[in-house]
């Protein structure tokens, strides 16, 4: 085998599986009409099983958000699809989640402490098209905007937020941290710490950056690699992750589905 540093996707794939995608959307995601995600839940998993995956999570989008939210009242007709799917795949590990959003509530999701029952975990990140959320002060900044003073209060800002969040929920996984708003990385991985929540390694987004997985690993957490899949063929993704990681100098160890083929 190559030397870490210089192995390629396909290298990866031969050398490591992922066994866990806990962060897919479906159709139910959508504006109106019209789609956020493309893939049924039977497609989601009919994908994970392809990929040799053992465990899959539907995760679509929490309530508060007003473009693609899920509502609650479709948790019914998702566990239904989930039971069509665990008929079809027994072997495998079909759960239900979501993908909370950061809001300024008493709890700090769009989720409510009571809602959380419905699921089998909640994961949480950040996303625009949520209110009370530094929606609009995220994007200007994010896009140059604003200036460097209101930069560091919505830093501020954020890092509350999200603190809030994890300190008042069971949140498994912290989904694409960094991404979309400024955030104080180490409060927020020392918080990590302390609650055990996973820092994902997304698939779709550049976060956990190189630099953020290097000041993260400082801490005593653990990491998860998340496809975010909007259609059932990125179900799975993981190589180009991997070798992020590596680049990072990130002990591969501490990636929770990700299993060294022997």
């Amino acid at each position: 085998m190559k030397n870490l540093k210089n192995l390629t996707v396909k290298d990866i794939q031969d050398k490591y599986r992922l066994t866990a995608d806990l962060h897919t959307h479906t159709k139910y995601s959508k504006t109106g009409p019209v789609p956020h995600a493309f893939g049924s839940v039977m497609e989601n998993v009919a994908a994970a099983h392809r990929a040799g995956i053992k465990t899959i999570a539907i995760t679509d989008h929490g309530p508060g958000h007003f473009i693609y939210g899920v509502g609650t009242e479709l948790v019914e007709t998702l566990r239904r699809d989930i039971a069509e799917a665990n008929e079809l795949f027994p072997e495998m590990t079909i759960l239900l989640g979501v993908e909370a959003n950061f809001k300024d509530t008493p709890n700090g999701l769009d989720v409510t402490p009571e809602q959380f029952k419905l699921y089998d975990f909640v994961n949480a990140g950040y996303h625009y098209g949520v209110t009370r959320s530094g929606m609009i002060s995220n994007f200007m900044v994010n896009h140059g905007i604003e200036t460097k003073k209101s930069a560091e209060r919505l830093r501020t800002f954020n890092t509350k937020l999200v603190i809030r969040a994890l300190e008042n929920n069971n949140i498994k996984v912290l989904t694409h941290p960094g991404d979309k708003g400024p955030f104080e990385m180490d409060a927020v991985c020392k918080v990590c710490e302390k609650t055990g929540t996973l820092l994902e390694l997304n698939a779709k987004h550049k976060h956990l950056t190189i630099p953020e997985m290097q000041r993260a690993a400082g801490y005593d957490v653990s990491f998860i690699i998340g496809s975010d899949a909007h259609k059932p063929e990125q179900v799975g993704s993981y190589a180009p992750t991997v070798l992020r990681a590596i680049e990072a100098g990130l002990d591969l160890s501490r990636i929770v589905n990700l299993e060294e083929i022997k």
